[in-house]
């Protein structure tokens, strides 16, 4: 037990936690010298290599000295918040990554707050001194600041720290030290990490943290056993989160060596393992070996915000490129990814084939449409809505977030002016050399939408990062999008012809020879109101024709969306159609009469 540390690696997006877990299990001796090793290997999803960003907390396991250490590679982005609470209850300590030139961003704070919480021992690791502007003691004074601002206690606040730079490999206690390797953050790891709290009670516990499965095996429920020991054939109980207890035979355990996994006999106390043997097994739950047993405490959850459709392909070119199309289909993958994922909530609406989604926020949702396109399934996406709540004395609220934004100087104007649209409050700004950082705080509807414009307004220089801070009064309507869209008339092929004549009224969203329906979005208007127009019209021939007409056709390129930016483009009445090949634009109403009706009498 006293060999074993179990500890989590939690940080801001993009301050370097995988590269950080790739240099531990390098340098720890867990691969062969003549292996071949990929960079930022515990990024396993096409995704998170794509992005740069981790989605799924991952484990891994190495030894160093005897010692067996097991780390949980944690996501840094707000809207997947839940799978940081979760593995808390996994670790013992954690390894909090902070950039030596950005400081302690929104992410940070969230996280340190929840391992605060659940008492883990915090070991302060400033990554990336290699920076030319990396400023690592003002970055110490703002660490130490956050943990006085997040009420730590004093042994708390007496945190270990390690100056690092995981992308050139090495660690070192002292700025002035010289480092080869990470020889210092093992060292600290396992000085500072206690080992894994011994229970008094004899008989086996362990609580499901997360989960994984195997196509041969079923469902995988990882987390650590909390007392006792488990071995292969025990019949075990499955404590439910109604209070069913449900009895099944432990048919496999495995614990993690590397990035693999490695099957075990038995385990005991302490270890880190996936147990298979349960198809009805969620997160939370706790695993023991009597039903009069209690069930263990799992960390709560904070709620969602954003609620969002996502429903069955409808359109006329529905079933043409995925093999999943039915809402049967859909409602299935729907209903595995909510017992993967605990801040995902799914319930069935009154329309057929339509189902209500809620989440942290829309880059979540984003990502699991992404997901679903990828796996060969044809859905559609509607635009996010905030999930508004009832206060005690009947007044409807609605959820603010802590919004955090750098920009460059000379754009600071045009975004407090965006900040004021989205009814924004300014809380405090701090200017330094060329960048100004802006703390607001703003609903979460004026979220939505928000990044896009960020980085149009700051040319991409633009960072922002949020956190969910509470329910609060209504704070009035606010504007939706200022310009209309064009929408096309005719089934057909798109010509160069009729979208030369279109294009002198805004932009295209599509190009030449492209298939398009009636009811779908070919652009966006310059003015405030819709326009029907027809892409698909042809140049009729005469007898009489000159050679050069037609030829001096220039279109400009048409501006094509991301998954996500196209879910913040719609309005209410409008759709995303995600399907494994294309995106799409449509209205929801794709007839222009039945169009027309619906929105008469809803002005009326």
């Amino acid at each position: 037990m006293d060999k074993i540390r179990n500890i989590a690696i939690i940080a801001h997006v993009d301050h370097g936690k995988t590269t950080l877990v790739d240099q531990l299990l390098r340098q720890s001796g867990t691969f062969r010298s003549n292996q071949k090793i990929e960079e930022r290997m515990m990024d396993s999803m096409d995704l998170e290599r794509e992005k740069g960003i981790t989605i799924r907390a991952k484990n891994a396991a190495f030894q160093w000295n005897g010692y067996r250490i097991n780390i949980v590679d944690t996501p840094g982005h707000a809207d997947f918040g839940g799978e940081v609470e979760r593995i808390m209850k996994m670790v013992d300590g954690v390894l909090l990554v902070v950039d030596a030139h950005d400081g302690p961003q929104a992410q940070t704070r969230f996280v340190l707050r929840k391992a605060l919480e659940n008492h883990a021992k915090p070991i302060v690791v400033i990554n990336k001194i290699d920076r030319e502007n990396a400023r690592p003691h003002k970055v110490l004074d703002l660490v130490f600041d956050l943990f006085v601002e997040l009420k730590a206690t004093d042994e708390q606040l007496d945190f270990p720290i390690i100056y690092a730079s995981a992308k050139n490999g090495f660690a070192m206690r002292e700025l002035h030290e010289n480092s080869e390797d990470m020889t210092p953050l093992f060292e600290a790891i396992v000085k500072y990490v206690p080992p894994p709290e011994v229970s008094p009670e004899p008989f086996f516990q362990m609580l499901v943290s997360n989960l994984d499965y195997s196509d041969y095996l079923g469902r995988i429920a990882l987390g650590r056993i909390v007392s006792g020991r488990v071995s292969v054939g025990d019949s075990i109980v499955c404590i439910h989160r109604d209070g069913r207890r449900e009895r099944a035979n432990v048919t496999g355990l495995y614990t993690f060596a590397g990035m693999g996994q490695v099957e075990l006999k038995h385990a005991s106390v302490g270890d880190i393992i996936g147990l298979t043997g349960f198809e009805e097994v969620y997160i939370g739950e706790t695993l023991t070996d009597r039903e009069e047993h209690p069930p263990l405490q799992f960390v709560d959850i904070d709620p969602p915000t954003i609620r969002m459709r996502i429903l069955v392909n409808d359109s006329p070119f529905a079933g043409r490129e995925g093999k999943f199309v039915t809402a049967r289909h859909v409602r299935e993958r729907l209903v595995r990814e909510t017992r993967a994922n605990v801040s995902l909530q799914m319930k069935d609406t009154e329309a057929a084939g339509a189902f209500e989604i809620n989440a942290r926020g829309e880059m979540q949702i984003a990502i699991l449409v992404e997901q679903m396109r990828r796996e060969g399934y044809e859905v559609m996406v509607s635009r996010p809505e905030v999930i508004f709540q009832r206060g005690e004395d009947g007044a409807l609220l609605e959820p603010l977030e802590t919004l955090y934004v750098e920009v460059p100087n000379e754009n600071l104007g045009d975004v407090l002016q965006s900040l004021a649209a989205r009814k924004g409050e300014i809380v405090s700004m701090d200017h330094h050399a060329t960048r100004v950082s802006v703390e607001a705080i703003i609903p979460t509807r004026g979220l939505i939408g928000f990044e896009s414009d960020l980085i149009n307004l700051t040319r991409g220089e633009g960072l922002m990062s949020h956190l969910f801070r509470e329910y609060a009064p209504f704070k009035g309507e606010l504007e939706g999008r200022n310009r209309g869209v064009m929408i096309s008339m005719e089934p057909g092929t798109s010509t160069a012809y009729a979208l030369n004549n279109i294009q002198a009224r805004g932009k295209l969203f599509i190009g030449p020879q492209e298939e398009v329906y009636s009811g779908m979005i070919v652009g966006e208007n310059a003015r405030p109101e819709d326009l029907p127009v027809n892409p698909c019209k042809a140049k009729h021939l005469t007898n009489m024709r000159s050679q050069g007409d037609g030829k001096g056709i220039q279109l400009e390129a048409p501006l094509r969306m991301t998954l996500e930016r196209a879910i913040e483009y719609i309005s209410a009445d409008e759709f995303v159609e995600a399907t494994p090949k294309s995106l799409r634009l449509r209205k929801r109403i794709l007839d222009p009469t039945a169009r027309k009706r619906a929105s008469n009498l809803a002005a009326a």
